[in-house]
């Protein structure tokens, strides 16, 4: 591989930064993200999604954070790491995707490999990207220059397990550029490489990763409903089932995030447009989209089990992230609780040490507090197992609720005698 070749990513979140910081290690990367504010923040050696900490960020001398495209021109490779959400209606929503391509598209020259990093459908990288690139450029794809995709495996707020760490699924549009892309990544994985025969065996590969995930943890939560009916411990049942050695060791609970939650409506969407309704994945993601709504209603049960006053109670959630040790609140499922209940009780709470509450009060409009009061609240509710709510243990995260209160337990954070309700 040419140490001399040029870098760029072009999205600079929780994929994109710990990428570019990894190629710095051996190439020039130029690190391109359309919002001002965070390439002033990189600039000045802060990352606000915790993923690269200030002492690595202010070694990466060979990074250059920029928010203009035209700076991109000189690179020989630019890998694509913008988000792919979906939208209200649950349909993918590839503009970002688009209007990277089309950016990208203005300034490619001969020569130059585009890889695409960001979860799509099978197909999207090669009849969507693709034909954008050619348009733009006026090159053509194969002749003039070439596309690849290589799917993100990042894990937020997961230190033990970084991209070096991660083997990476590689693929190209020739079989030369893509042993090119293989390379370039073995340049970086210690892990290693896994070269796809194709960019739709690459695509399909991360779109199911998740959605596997998915659909195990739908089973699991709709386990978890029916021994709330029959009055069983969810976690025991686990506990036990776990013994034999080949049981899965998954638990219920939230499905948010941008990947398992978003994911596998990428593969249902593709496939409806082909003719086939899917229908173990689309059950999975329902259930495990009403969960917020189980949840709530649990709850509600619990505390008129213990006669408390429901119009006028106070509630406490505690925890508000998609998952643990991490400030990332993208398509968090917490907010799902705390709507549901908020309809019913006087005031609800929410307390999370890891996210900027004025964000959080900005982009949810809820009621985030940075500061605990003891004998405050009817109800406490352990939505996300940060090390620094599990800290305060359960004794003193009692005292913020008054004499006569629920304490319910999503995560399973303490002993099954230390609170009143788990999932």
């Amino acid at each position: 591989m040419n140490l001399q070749n040029k870098i760029g990513v072009v999205g600079l979140g929780y994929v994109g930064l710990p990428l570019a910081v990894a190629f710095s290690k051996k190439f020039d990367v130029i690190g391109l993200d359309i919002d001002e504010s965070r390439i002033l923040e990189l600039n000045q050696g802060n990352d606000s999604t915790l993923e690269v900490d200030s002492s690595e960020l202010n070694a990466s001398s060979r990074i250059v954070f920029t928010s203009d495209t035209q700076d991109l021109e000189e690179c020989n490779f630019i890998i694509v790491t913008v988000p792919t959400p979906v939208t209200l209606d649950n349909i993918p929503d590839l503009d970002p995707l688009i209007n990277a391509s089309k950016a990208i598209g203005k300034i490619l020259k001969e020569g130059t490999t585009v890889i695409y990093e960001s979860t799509v459908f099978p197909g999207a990288t090669e009849e969507i990207c693709a034909p954008i690139l050619e348009k733009e450029s006026n090159l053509r794809l194969n002749t003039d220059c070439y596309v690849g995709y290589s799917p993100e495996r990042i894990n937020p707020g997961d230190k033990d397990h970084r991209i070096s760490d991660i083997i990476k699924v590689t693929s190209g549009s020739t079989p030369e550029i893509a042993e090119v892309i293989d390379q370039l990544y073995s340049s970086i994985i210690a892990a290693g490489t896994h070269k796809a025969s194709s960019i739709k065996i690459a695509e399909a590969a991360k779109v199911i990763e998740n959605t596997q995930r998915d659909i195990n943890i739908a089973l699991i939560n709709e386990l978890s409903i029916i021994f709330n009916n029959l009055n069983i411990d969810t976690q025991e049942v686990l506990e036990a089932a776990g013994t034999k050695w080949n049981f899965l060791p998954f638990q219920p609970g939230l499905v948010g995030g941008h990947c398992i939650g978003v994911d596998p409506y990428y593969l249902t969407y593709k496939s409806e447009e082909m003719g086939y309704s899917p229908k173990v994945i689309l059950a999975g993601r329902n259930l495990n989209d009403d969960m917020g709504s189980f949840i709530a209603s649990r709850l509600i049960e619990a505390m008129e089990e213990k006669k408390i006053n429901i119009e006028s109670a106070n509630i406490l959630v505690m925890g508000f992230t998609f998952k643990e040790n991490c400030p990332d609140t993208r398509n968090t499922k917490v907010i799902d609780i705390i709507q549901n209940v908020s309809k019913l009780v006087s005031r609800v709470d929410c307390y999370d040490p890891w996210v900027d509450s004025n964000e959080v009060k900005r982009k949810y409009q809820i009621n985030q507090i940075d500061e605990l009061k003891n004998d405050e609240y009817d109800a406490i509710v352990l939505s996300v197992a940060h090390k620094k709510i599990i800290k305060l243990g359960s004794k003193k995260i009692r005292k913020f609720g008054k004499v006569n209160h629920v304490l319910y337990d999503l995560k399973y954070l303490f002993n099954k005698d230390e609170s009143d309700i788990r999932l």
